[in-house]
């Protein structure tokens, strides 16, 4: 049983909703990140999401946007971000960790590559705002061997028909 799916039926059982916050990686220091996710937990946090800093987050709003800023001053990368799941792994193999962000670093990693790296380090989900369900056919053939959960998105105004696909299409949570 997966983390993510393991921490849903605890909640469930315990009659709770998921607190599942988010913090962009390197922002505003590397050294501060895992710190901060073992702070997360121990403040009630069920998931940690975890962004990976990107140089053009367009569809993230300001707040995020001088979050990936100043994680880039920094040069944080998708491998920091795993070394720091790597490290963060080493106190707590519980705490479900997505990773959210754009698909260009995942596409210059390689899927496979990136897959079994994140496996490795103790990635739970994939959340990628620029990836439709229906182009994801290949990335989520990479994750699935590996037990990440592909994650996507729904808006207040998707169709049911919509809603459908997508949560077919992914598996973690919506």
């Amino acid at each position: 049983m997966s983390r993510i799916v393991a921490c849903f039926e605890r909640l469930k059982k315990e009659h709770k909703t998921a607190l599942i916050p988010f913090i962009t990686a390197g922002d505003s220091n590397p050294t501060i990140t895992v710190p901060l996710m073992h702070r997360m937990v121990e403040a009630g946090a069920d998931i940690i999401e975890l962004g990976i800093p990107f140089s053009d987050p367009m569809a993230d709003g300001p707040t995020i946007q001088l979050a990936c800023e100043r994680a880039l001053k920094h040069q944080v990368s998708l491998r920091d971000v795993m070394e720091m799941t790597r490290e963060f792994r080493q106190q707590d193999a519980i705490t479900p960790l997505v990773y959210m962000g754009y698909m260009n670093p995942v596409e210059a990693m390689g899927y496979e590559n990136f897959a079994k790296q994140g496996a490795e380090a103790g990635v739970d989900g994939l959340l990628t705002v620029d990836m439709p369900p229906e182009e994801s056919e290949d990335l989520r053939q990479a994750l699935k061997p590996h037990d990440i959960d592909p994650i996507f998105l729904l808006s207040p105004t998707t169709q049911p028909q919509r809603i459908k696909k997508i949560a077919a299409a992914g598996s973690g949570f919506l």
